[in-house]
């Protein structure tokens, strides 16, 4: 296995640089990952490819307005820092990781100020992919001073954009936390998860915060060489009954996105498929093809990054193969890609 063999031809213009509207009007293009056939939808369609005892599981990750711009002290010289989350036993204001432009000028020891000052950043430390180490020091909680000062981390294939910062969040993100959006659950609206529960599946939400090392492409020529992110991820306790009683009875559970995929396949009890733990911590589950997936039956995703863990994510499950004859397929029919593009479901 190698990264090459991910790798697949996007031209520009279908990156979406706008989401559809309404949400549910994007594509669908369903692949079933048996025979491999292909069928051009609408992901209002969705519910005519579930069925009663199904259960969705969907990430309630609440994108924070992670992109603030300030100055560095010694200098006055303009900083970009995007805020990707505290490091393990970080309170409200405390240690974070974060990435810095400029990078190579924001070394340990620098300063950088926020605001009228009330949010100061000190550079601790740095690794090799390039994510410095903050401490923070605020004058008021954090959540209000990055409410006021932060603006959506809208990820840097999307320079168009200048609509209401809440399409990019899904309409049950809930928890704070993410430093990019859970866009598979983009295309959910109210009245569309109303009908779904009406036929008899049910909705489960669990909680993962994204990094934006989701969508970075792998640069390892042997992807298992690749150092995977880490992500915090939680799973309440009326979720994790609801999954096990559905794998229990034979009932098919379907993840609305990637990173709902990690959260089930890293909370499977070990050598029961049909335990689900509640409880939080942190995962560093890189899924490629070979795995054996423990929890997860059906997926909804998105269009994602040639070589990115997400695209090998979806391989492990659909079929490489499969998997990148549906994206040709995709390129030839116009659908748009990534975060605010079209969407797939894999059953």
């Amino acid at each position: 296995m190698r990264t090459l063999d991910f790798d697949y031809h996007l031209p520009s213009e279908l990156i979406a640089q706008n989401p559809a509207e309404p949400r549910d009007g994007s594509r669908l293009l369903v692949l079933n990952r048996t025979n491999g056939r292909l069928e051009h939808r609408v992901f209002r369609d969705l519910p005519e490819h579930l069925r009663p005892g199904d259960l969705l599981v969907a990430n309630r990750s609440r994108v924070i307005p992670a992109r603030l711009m300030g100055v560095k002290e010694s200098m006055g010289s303009a900083v970009e820092m995007l805020l990707l989350r505290p490091t393990a036993g970080a309170g409200d204001v405390g240690v974070w990781d974060v990435l810095l432009k400029p990078a190579r000028r924001l070394k340990p020891g620098t300063k950088v100020t926020f605001g009228q000052g009330e949010l100061v950043a000190m550079v601790l430390s740095s690794n090799e992919l390039g994510v410095r180490t903050v401490r923070l020091e605020s004058s008021e909680p954090l959540d209000r001073v990055v409410d006021r000062l932060g603006h959506a981390p809208l990820p840097p294939y999307i320079t168009q954009y200048s609509g209401d910062p809440e399409r990019y969040q899904t309409v049950y993100a809930e928890t704070r936390g993410s430093a990019a959006a859970p866009t598979a659950g983009l295309h959910f609206t109210p009245e569309l998860m109303d009908r779904i529960r009406e036929m008899g599946v049910g909705i489960s939400f669990v909680t993962l915060h994204i990094g934006i090392d989701t969508f970075r492409p792998v640069q390892e020529e042997d992807p298992t060489e690749h150092p995977m992110h880490r992500e915090y991820y939680e799973v309440p306790e009326e979720a994790a009954r609801e999954i096990t009683m559905a794998k229990r009875e034979g009932r098919r559970v379907i993840a609305v996105g990637t990173t709902t995929v990690r959260v089930l396949e890293s909370a499977a009890t070990q050598g029961n498929p049909a335990s689900m733990v509640a409880g939080s911590g942190w995962t560093q589950l890189f899924i490629y093809p070979g795995y054996r997936f423990n929890v997860v039956d059906a997926l909804v995703t998105n269009f994602h990054i040639p070589r990115s863990t997400l695209v090998m994510l979806v391989s492990a499950l659909a079929g490489r193969e499969r998997l990148l004859t549906a994206y040709r397929e995709a390129v030839e029919q116009g659908y748009r890609f990534y975060s605010f593009g079209d969407a797939m479901l894999v059953v």
